[in-house]
């Protein structure tokens, strides 16, 4: 795969090298089957059969429990490069991975399931995702009150409700519910195995992310024991493991201008000497990608290391993380529009994978933090400053 050379600087160590090439050969891999899985909205098993089998979903996991242990900084160079292939595949594989390192940063789940979870994920490959959004109360960073329900039972609970956007559905065996306990007038997580009352609805027909698997999961008086309500003392992090989500818009506009300068440079009109690479007006549009990915690309990585390197300051990061995902992902639009410039009216063919870029980076709008919140916190974060 011929990855954006521009991103190579970004990579620090051997170790970071070999597993880049080893992440841009299943990027590669995942990029033959996407168009498929886009047109169909299948959800990309085979993908996640090579992930498993190449050991990414282990990545995140403590050394401790047999895992990599890898920064937040890696994340986000590893999940850029699988979006370049794959942008459904590296969102959906994001969310296990980044909550994955959520948990090992923040102990916010009792250590002897969080033990749990990450032998399973280093023995049998299993995955894990937060279901929360609800038709009614929205997504969860708005602050609405879920209306799936917890009821106290002999020996636990029973969870009964319907969550919205539960990407991975189709493949976990777990995952963690939030819901409301009227008795205690409070909304707690509870860690669900897939059993006979749990079951997923395939809703999911979008515009964009199509094969995110990300359908509606229904539970109809779902147990779950006692020492599954997930009650820990935790830390902040500043939802730093977000960045996932910048990360994987970014490689898809990666693809979407790779995919215009090899047009620009190969195209030539009849009316032409020279491919139009040459013309002054595309090198000009060239030049305009080139700055909304790379000033994107800075940011991003730069608040990466910064979280990695600060842990004690990961709170007061919280503004700048949400700036990395407000500029990347509008950028990132930007530039798959800018791509589809360049190429003209083909660029809306099926048969070309510019389309399916335009489709997908616009999902990243509708990502947490969104738009409108960053722009809050950032006011906050001015307003709050000590006047001079």
């Amino acid at each position: 795969m011929n990855m954006d050379r521009e991103i190579d600087p970004y990579i620090r160590t051997e170790e970071q090298r070999a597993r880049a090439g080893q992440v841009e050969e299943l990027a590669a891999r995942f990029a033959k089957r996407a168009e498929r899985h886009d047109r169909e909205g299948s959800f990309p098993f085979d993908n996640f059969a090579d992930l498993r089998e190449a050991g990414y979903l282990k990545l995140m996991v403590p050394r401790a429990f047999g895992g990599e242990e890898l920064s937040l900084y890696d994340l986000v160079m590893l999940q850029e490069r699988l979006a370049y292939g794959d942008g459904s595949t590296a969102l959906a594989v994001g969310w296990h991975m980044g909550q994955m390192l959520h948990l090992r940063t923040t102990r916010k789940w009792p250590q002897p399931i969080f033990e749990q979870l990450c032998h399973a994920v280093v023995r049998d490959g299993a995955m894990i995702n937060t279901f929360a959004s609800e038709a009614a109360s929205g997504s969860p960073s708005r602050g609405g009150r879920p209306e799936t329900t917890a009821v106290r039972v002999e020996g636990g609970w029973q969870l009964t409700g319907r969550k919205t956007f539960s990407t991975l559905s189709p493949i976990l065996d777990r995952f963690v519910v939030t819901a409301y306990i009227p008795e205690e007038e409070a909304a707690g997580d509870f860690l669900v195995q897939r059993t006979d009352q749990v079951t997923v609805v395939e809703t999911w027909d979008t515009l964009g992310m199509r094969a995110t698997g990300s359908h509606d999961v229904v539970l109809n008086q779902a147990f779950v024991s006692e020492d599954r309500r997930l009650i820990g003392k935790g830390t902040e992090d500043g939802g730093g493991w977000l960045l996932h989500i910048p990360a994987c818009y970014l490689g898809v506009a990666s693809a979407a201008r790779d995919f215009a300068l090899s047009f620009a440079r190969t195209y030539k009109p009849n009316q032409l000497a020279e491919p139009i690479a040459t013309l002054p007006s595309v090198q000009h549009t060239i030049g305009e990608m080139e700055v909304e990915l790379r000033t994107a690309r800075s940011l991003l990585y730069a608040v990466a290391e910064r979280w990695d390197r600060e842990p004690d300051s990961r709170t007061s990061l919280k503004p700048d993380l949400g700036l990395a995902k407000y500029v990347a992902t509008n950028n990132a639009i930007k530039v798959v529009d800018l791509a589809m410039r360049i190429v003209g009216g083909t660029s809306l063919s099926r048969q070309l994978p510019l389309e399916r870029y335009y489709r997908d980076v616009r999902a990243g709008l509708h990502n947490p933090p969104m738009d409108n919140t960053v722009l809050q916190n950032l006011a906050a974060a001015a307003l709050g400053e000590a006047s001079q």
